[in-house]
């Protein structure tokens, strides 16, 4: 088990993301180069929910299914970021999300749950990592996530400025 922090505390220490889009609340279990469990509480106090009327169903109040998969992909980055943290991406290396593919929803997620985020690392290249795992609530599987690629790049890479863009045109004249 990695020495990481587990806590929100630690999760921030290796992800940039933060309020209101930091998605997991707490590592469970974190096995570097092979696997993450992690949890996100979904409450009903977010803020996806703030524009539900009070006439809202339960079904209106299903938790987003694209926030499933970003809370999802957060863990697998906590993963793969854990031993070389970065929460300032304008330095070092960047977190890039290449793709996804074979996922398959199964159940609901409401107010009140606590999901489940089982993360393996299927395959690791030199800059590009696969994952695949579940998610669940309460022992039941709510969604399964057959492949995400994930890469990490130079933030230099990212932030310099390509001959011929507008900022360049600009300093010529």
């Amino acid at each position: 088990m990695s020495s990481v922090p587990q806590g929100v505390a630690g999760i921030k220490a290796v992800l940039p993301h933060r309020y209101p889009m930091l998605l997991v609340d707490r590592v469970l279990e974190l096995v570097p180069g092979e696997r993450l469990t992690a949890l996100k509480a979904v409450t009903c106090n977010e803020p996806w929910y703030e524009g539900l009327s009070d006439k809202a169903s339960e079904e209106d109040h299903d938790y987003p299914r694209v926030l499933l998969i970003e809370s999802w992909c957060q863990a697998a980055g906590v993963l793969i970021a854990s031993e070389r943290p970065n929460p300032d991406v304008l330095s070092g290396q960047v977190m890039l999300f290449g793709g996804i593919s074979d996922v398959r929803f199964t159940g609901r997620v409401r107010p009140g749950d606590v999901m489940r985020h089982e993360v393996r690392l299927s395959r690791a290249l030199t800059d590009t990592v696969i994952f695949e795992g579940e998610c669940l609530v309460d022992g039941r599987v709510v969604a399964e996530i057959g492949r995400v690629v994930m890469a990490m790049r130079p933030a230099t890479e990212l932030t310099e400025q390509v001959p011929g863009t507008a900022a360049s045109s600009e300093e010529k004249s």
